[in-house]
């Protein structure tokens, strides 16, 4: 399982051992352009198949500021996100990295001008990021998140709640007891997007909830055809919720009662889905001065997090497990176990 720690502009860097022989296993790395986030994991593989972290790196760029008014990324937030690049290619050079994946999420994909960022990208810095579709985005997370469906679960309703888009993947098990996906949707609905985009007055708790009843309305049609593809009613006594990103992961440790953030409290923790709303309905009742002086949360998701509240409270209410576990991983993990070879 993945160690290390990320918030803000931090990295953690580890090296592992080598196998018998001697030898250290070869080292990848991902690279997850959000529309939020610039983050990266160099990892490598353990003899038990698991993923050790040896060097990683977090920075908010704030790549979809204003894409929402323009349909364009600013000169200022692609300035932004290729100096988080060059740190990037850095760390790359200073592992001796040679198997890399990069890729561009939402943000991206819905600029007009987004090639022109992957063009400045590999001439600044050398990295070549790939602009990837929302159903390669969502099969990627659900390959990093997979090994924390319990085992006594019939599957798990998977979300990752990001900067541009929220992508809601069912899983279910098959006969051999494998997770495999039955249904996926990525919808754009991301904290940035929706912190831009909502008309409806300033998010506190009226707010919040009024924002909650029009995403649950949204997401609605999304549930029935989800189900009409996965030709069955989704149950939520034979599955539990699976959160991963920087809203649910948040909630955790605020839920958690953390001074600052601890991924190796946060990973894997189980909690109830009720306590978890209660956190959210708790922060939406803030001021931002008072949710920026949350060590959890900061001054760079105090505006963020109640729109990511108001995610969760709509997925909450129509898929209503009891449970919810919570992953600090996913897409990332996801292409570093492909490229390791180990789904």
């Amino acid at each position: 399982m993945p160690e290390g720690t990320e918030r803000g502009e931090r990295g953690t860097r580890r090296r592992g051992r080598g196998d018998s022989a001697g030898r250290r296993p070869p080292l990848v790395a991902a690279l997850d352009l959000g529309t939020n986030n610039c983050r990266l994991l160099v990892a490598q593989a353990t003899r038990r198949g698991e993923l050790r972290v040896v060097d990683s790196f977090s920075r908010i760029v704030r790549l979809g500021e204003g894409l929402a008014q323009s349909g364009r990324l600013s000169e200022a937030a692609m300035a932004r996100t290729v100096e988080a690049l060059k740190v990037c290619a850095a760390r790359l050079e200073s592992n001796k990295v040679k198997r890399v994946r990069a890729v561009a999420t939402e943000a991206c994909r819905r600029a007009t001008n987004g090639q022109e960022l992957v063009e400045r990208a590999r001439a600044q810095s050398g990295i070549a990021l790939e602009i990837i579709s929302a159903e390669e985005e969502a099969r990627l997370a659900s390959v990093g998140c997979a090994p924390l469906i319990d085992p006594k679960a019939q599957g798990a309703l998977v979300f990752d709640i990001g900067g541009g888009s929220t992508e809601v993947i069912w899983m279910r098990k098959g006969e051999a007891g494998r997770p495999r996906v039955v249904a996926s949707t990525s919808q754009p609905l991301g904290v940035v997007t929706l912190a831009e985009g909502w008309g409806g007055g300033p998010l506190d708790l009226d707010g919040f909830t009024r924002l909650t009843a029009e995403l649950t309305e949204t997401l609605e049609p999304v549930k029935a055809r989800m189900e009409a593809v996965a030709g069955l009613a989704f149950d939520p006594m034979q599955y539990h919720l699976l959160g991963t990103s920087g809203t649910v992961t948040t909630l955790a440790a605020v839920a958690l009662g953390l001074p600052r953030y601890d991924r190796g409290r946060v990973d894997g923790s189980w909690h109830a889905r009720s306590a978890i709303l209660g956190v959210a309905d708790r922060l939406a009742r803030m001021r931002v001065t008072e949710r920026a002086a949350v060590g959890c949360i900061g001054a760079d998701r105090a505006d963020l997090i109640v729109p990511g509240c108001a995610v969760f409270a709509a997925i909450a209410a129509l898929w209503p497990c009891g449970q919810l576990r919570v992953a600090d991983r996913g897409l990332r993990e996801g292409i570093l176990r492909e490229l390791m070879g180990r789904r």
